[in-house]
């Protein structure tokens, strides 16, 4: 996730803060700030939800490959279309087109801010732990508590509000020190007969085979390293070009590690079912297990610390894409209205107001944090797929590359991102993408409002058949929710 300056747009962080220039390892603490957020907390549950030791380690190798052939991409792009700084979805409509780049816009904004919604749940989902009425963050009594921070930080946005930097020093120690902690306790902790008890998942019927176990992780994975492409919001303070590279990598590995650790380790304190029943965040279950009720407590209020900061810079950004979208044409006009303190208003009310209504949803549909973060995942897959196949369409076509300069490595790595976006839309499962379609295809009436603003043609024949192939995947996708045959939350 993205951290920034309240009264700053996400997309301008960088480029008009100014300040001392950053080096190698300024850059690579905000790299790992930027991806660090919930989803760790809960990995040891999420993981044993659905799969074994052997399927959960395939499930961290794939995405090891998948997501650093997408940090490649972006670096790439960052370098060859630095004029091109609205976000993932103007690579999408550079290379493939309006409508392509309106989706890869919405697609982006539904994860961010469906992601928030989740927060609130995980939040008062922890905060069960000292009040036991906030249950799984989906009682009323949690509900009602997160619609009062959401509308405080609302109200403290629109004041304008900056943070300070001890609030960004006390955020990033609760992400980082427990998780840390964690690791170092668990790890003189871990039994290798309770880990090897059952490898390959299979005594376990409900899991099925490893290539679904495989499956069950992919969402999983990639949640946690939502905001990965953030990274290039910061090439503008770094002191020397070169370590913008040198630092996503070493921030993507550095996350890797924690999150494998905590997922893996975990399997040698306690055995597959007895984490999938873990209640969120379970690495307070595991740590509890391990050092005493003190142990719950610390990782509790370090998940609420952190996402509370989270929550807070993330409402802004969810704001910020529609609002960017909006100056370039590819959104309605109202999204880019501002305050008078430069607050994305509009943009902002549209986006909270949407948090509000899933919130409530989440009292009468019980939806979990794991739903939750299920769908926000699978619906950042449309500008994640198309940024990579724009990085090969670029190789392909020897645009912005120098005459007899090497293209295959980057062509291969944009198919590579691109395969692993498409193996995720597959892993996410239908449930997950009938949501989503439902949600893309509700979208078709502000792309042809903000094309008629701009007296632009709405639809090329081939964004036409796309547009209708769209809209009828998410009417017949409304109706399997609605009979029940399908149900994501």
């Amino acid at each position: 996730m993205v951290t920034t300056d309240f009264d700053v747009p996400a997309s301008k962080t960088a480029a008009t803060t100014g300040g001392r220039k950053l080096r190698l390892g300024a850059l690579t603490a905000l790299v790992i700030g930027s991806m660090v957020g919930s989803g760790v907390f809960s990995l040891p549950q999420n993981m044993a939800a659905g799969a074994g030791p052997l399927a959960i380690l395939i499930g961290w190798a794939i995405t090891a490959v998948g997501m650093l052939a997408l940090v490649f991409v972006y670096q790439s792009l960052a370098v060859r279309k630095p004029q091109l700084d609205a976000g993932p979805y103007a690579y999408a409509k550079a290379g493939f087109g309006a409508f392509v780049g309106f989706n890869s816009a919405w697609g982006y904004w539904i994860s961010a801010w469906v992601g928030n919604v989740s927060y609130a749940v995980v939040v008062f989902s922890a905060l069960s732990y000292f009040f036991p009425a906030f249950g799984d963050g989906n009682t009323w009594q949690a509900v009602l508590g997160g619609s009062i921070m959401l509308w405080i930080v609302h109200g403290l946005i629109l004041s304008g509000l900056r943070q300070a930097a001890i609030v960004n020093l006390i955020v990033t120690v609760a992400k980082i020190a427990p998780i840390v902690l964690f690791v170092g306790i668990v790890a003189v902790a871990f039994k290798l007969d309770v880990f090897s008890l059952d490898l390959t998942g299979m005594g376990n019927a409900d899991l099925g085979t490893i290539a679904a176990q495989v499956k069950s992780t992919m969402l999983v994975t990639l949640w946690v390293f939502i905001g990965i492409e953030g990274a290039s919001v910061f090439s503008a303070r770094a002191e020397r070009r070169r370590d913008i590279s040198a630092a996503t990598i070493l921030g993507f590995f550095t996350c890797l590690a924690l999150y494998a650790l905590v997922s893996l380790l975990s399997l040698g304190i306690l055995t597959q079912p007895d984490l999938a029943a873990l209640k969120n965040p379970s690495m307070a279950g595991v740590l509890e297990h391990v050092v005493g009720p003190w142990g719950a407590v610390l990782i509790n209020i370090a998940l609420v610390v952190s996402v509370l900061g989270a929550f807070l810079s993330w409402t802004l950004l969810a704001a910020e894409i529609p609002h960017a979208a909006a100056r370039d044409g590819t959104m309605p006009k109202f999204f880019g209205h501002e305050s008078a303190r430069g607050v994305p208003s509009a943009s902002l009310l549209v986006t909270n107001a949407l948090v509000q209504v899933f919130l409530i949803i989440t009292l009468f549909a019980q939806s979990t944090y794991q739903a939750l973060f299920s769908i926000a995942s699978a619906a950042i897959l449309v500008p994640y797929i198309f940024s990579g196949a724009y990085a090969a369409k670029l190789a392909m076509t020897g645009e912005s590359y120098h005459a007899g300069e090497a293209r295959t490595g980057a062509m291969l790595l944009g198919l590579l991102a691109t395969v692993y976006g498409l193996w995720l839309v597959y892993a996410a499962g239908p449930a997950y993408l009938f949501m989503c379609a439902v949600l893309y295809a509700v979208g078709i009436p502000f792309y042809i409002w903000a094309r008629r603003e701009t007296a632009q043609r709405t639809f090329h024949p081939a964004e036409a058949i796309l547009a209708l192939a769209l809209l009828a995947v998410g009417i017949f996708a409304a109706y399997e929710m609605w009979t029940g045959a399908v149900s994501p939350l």
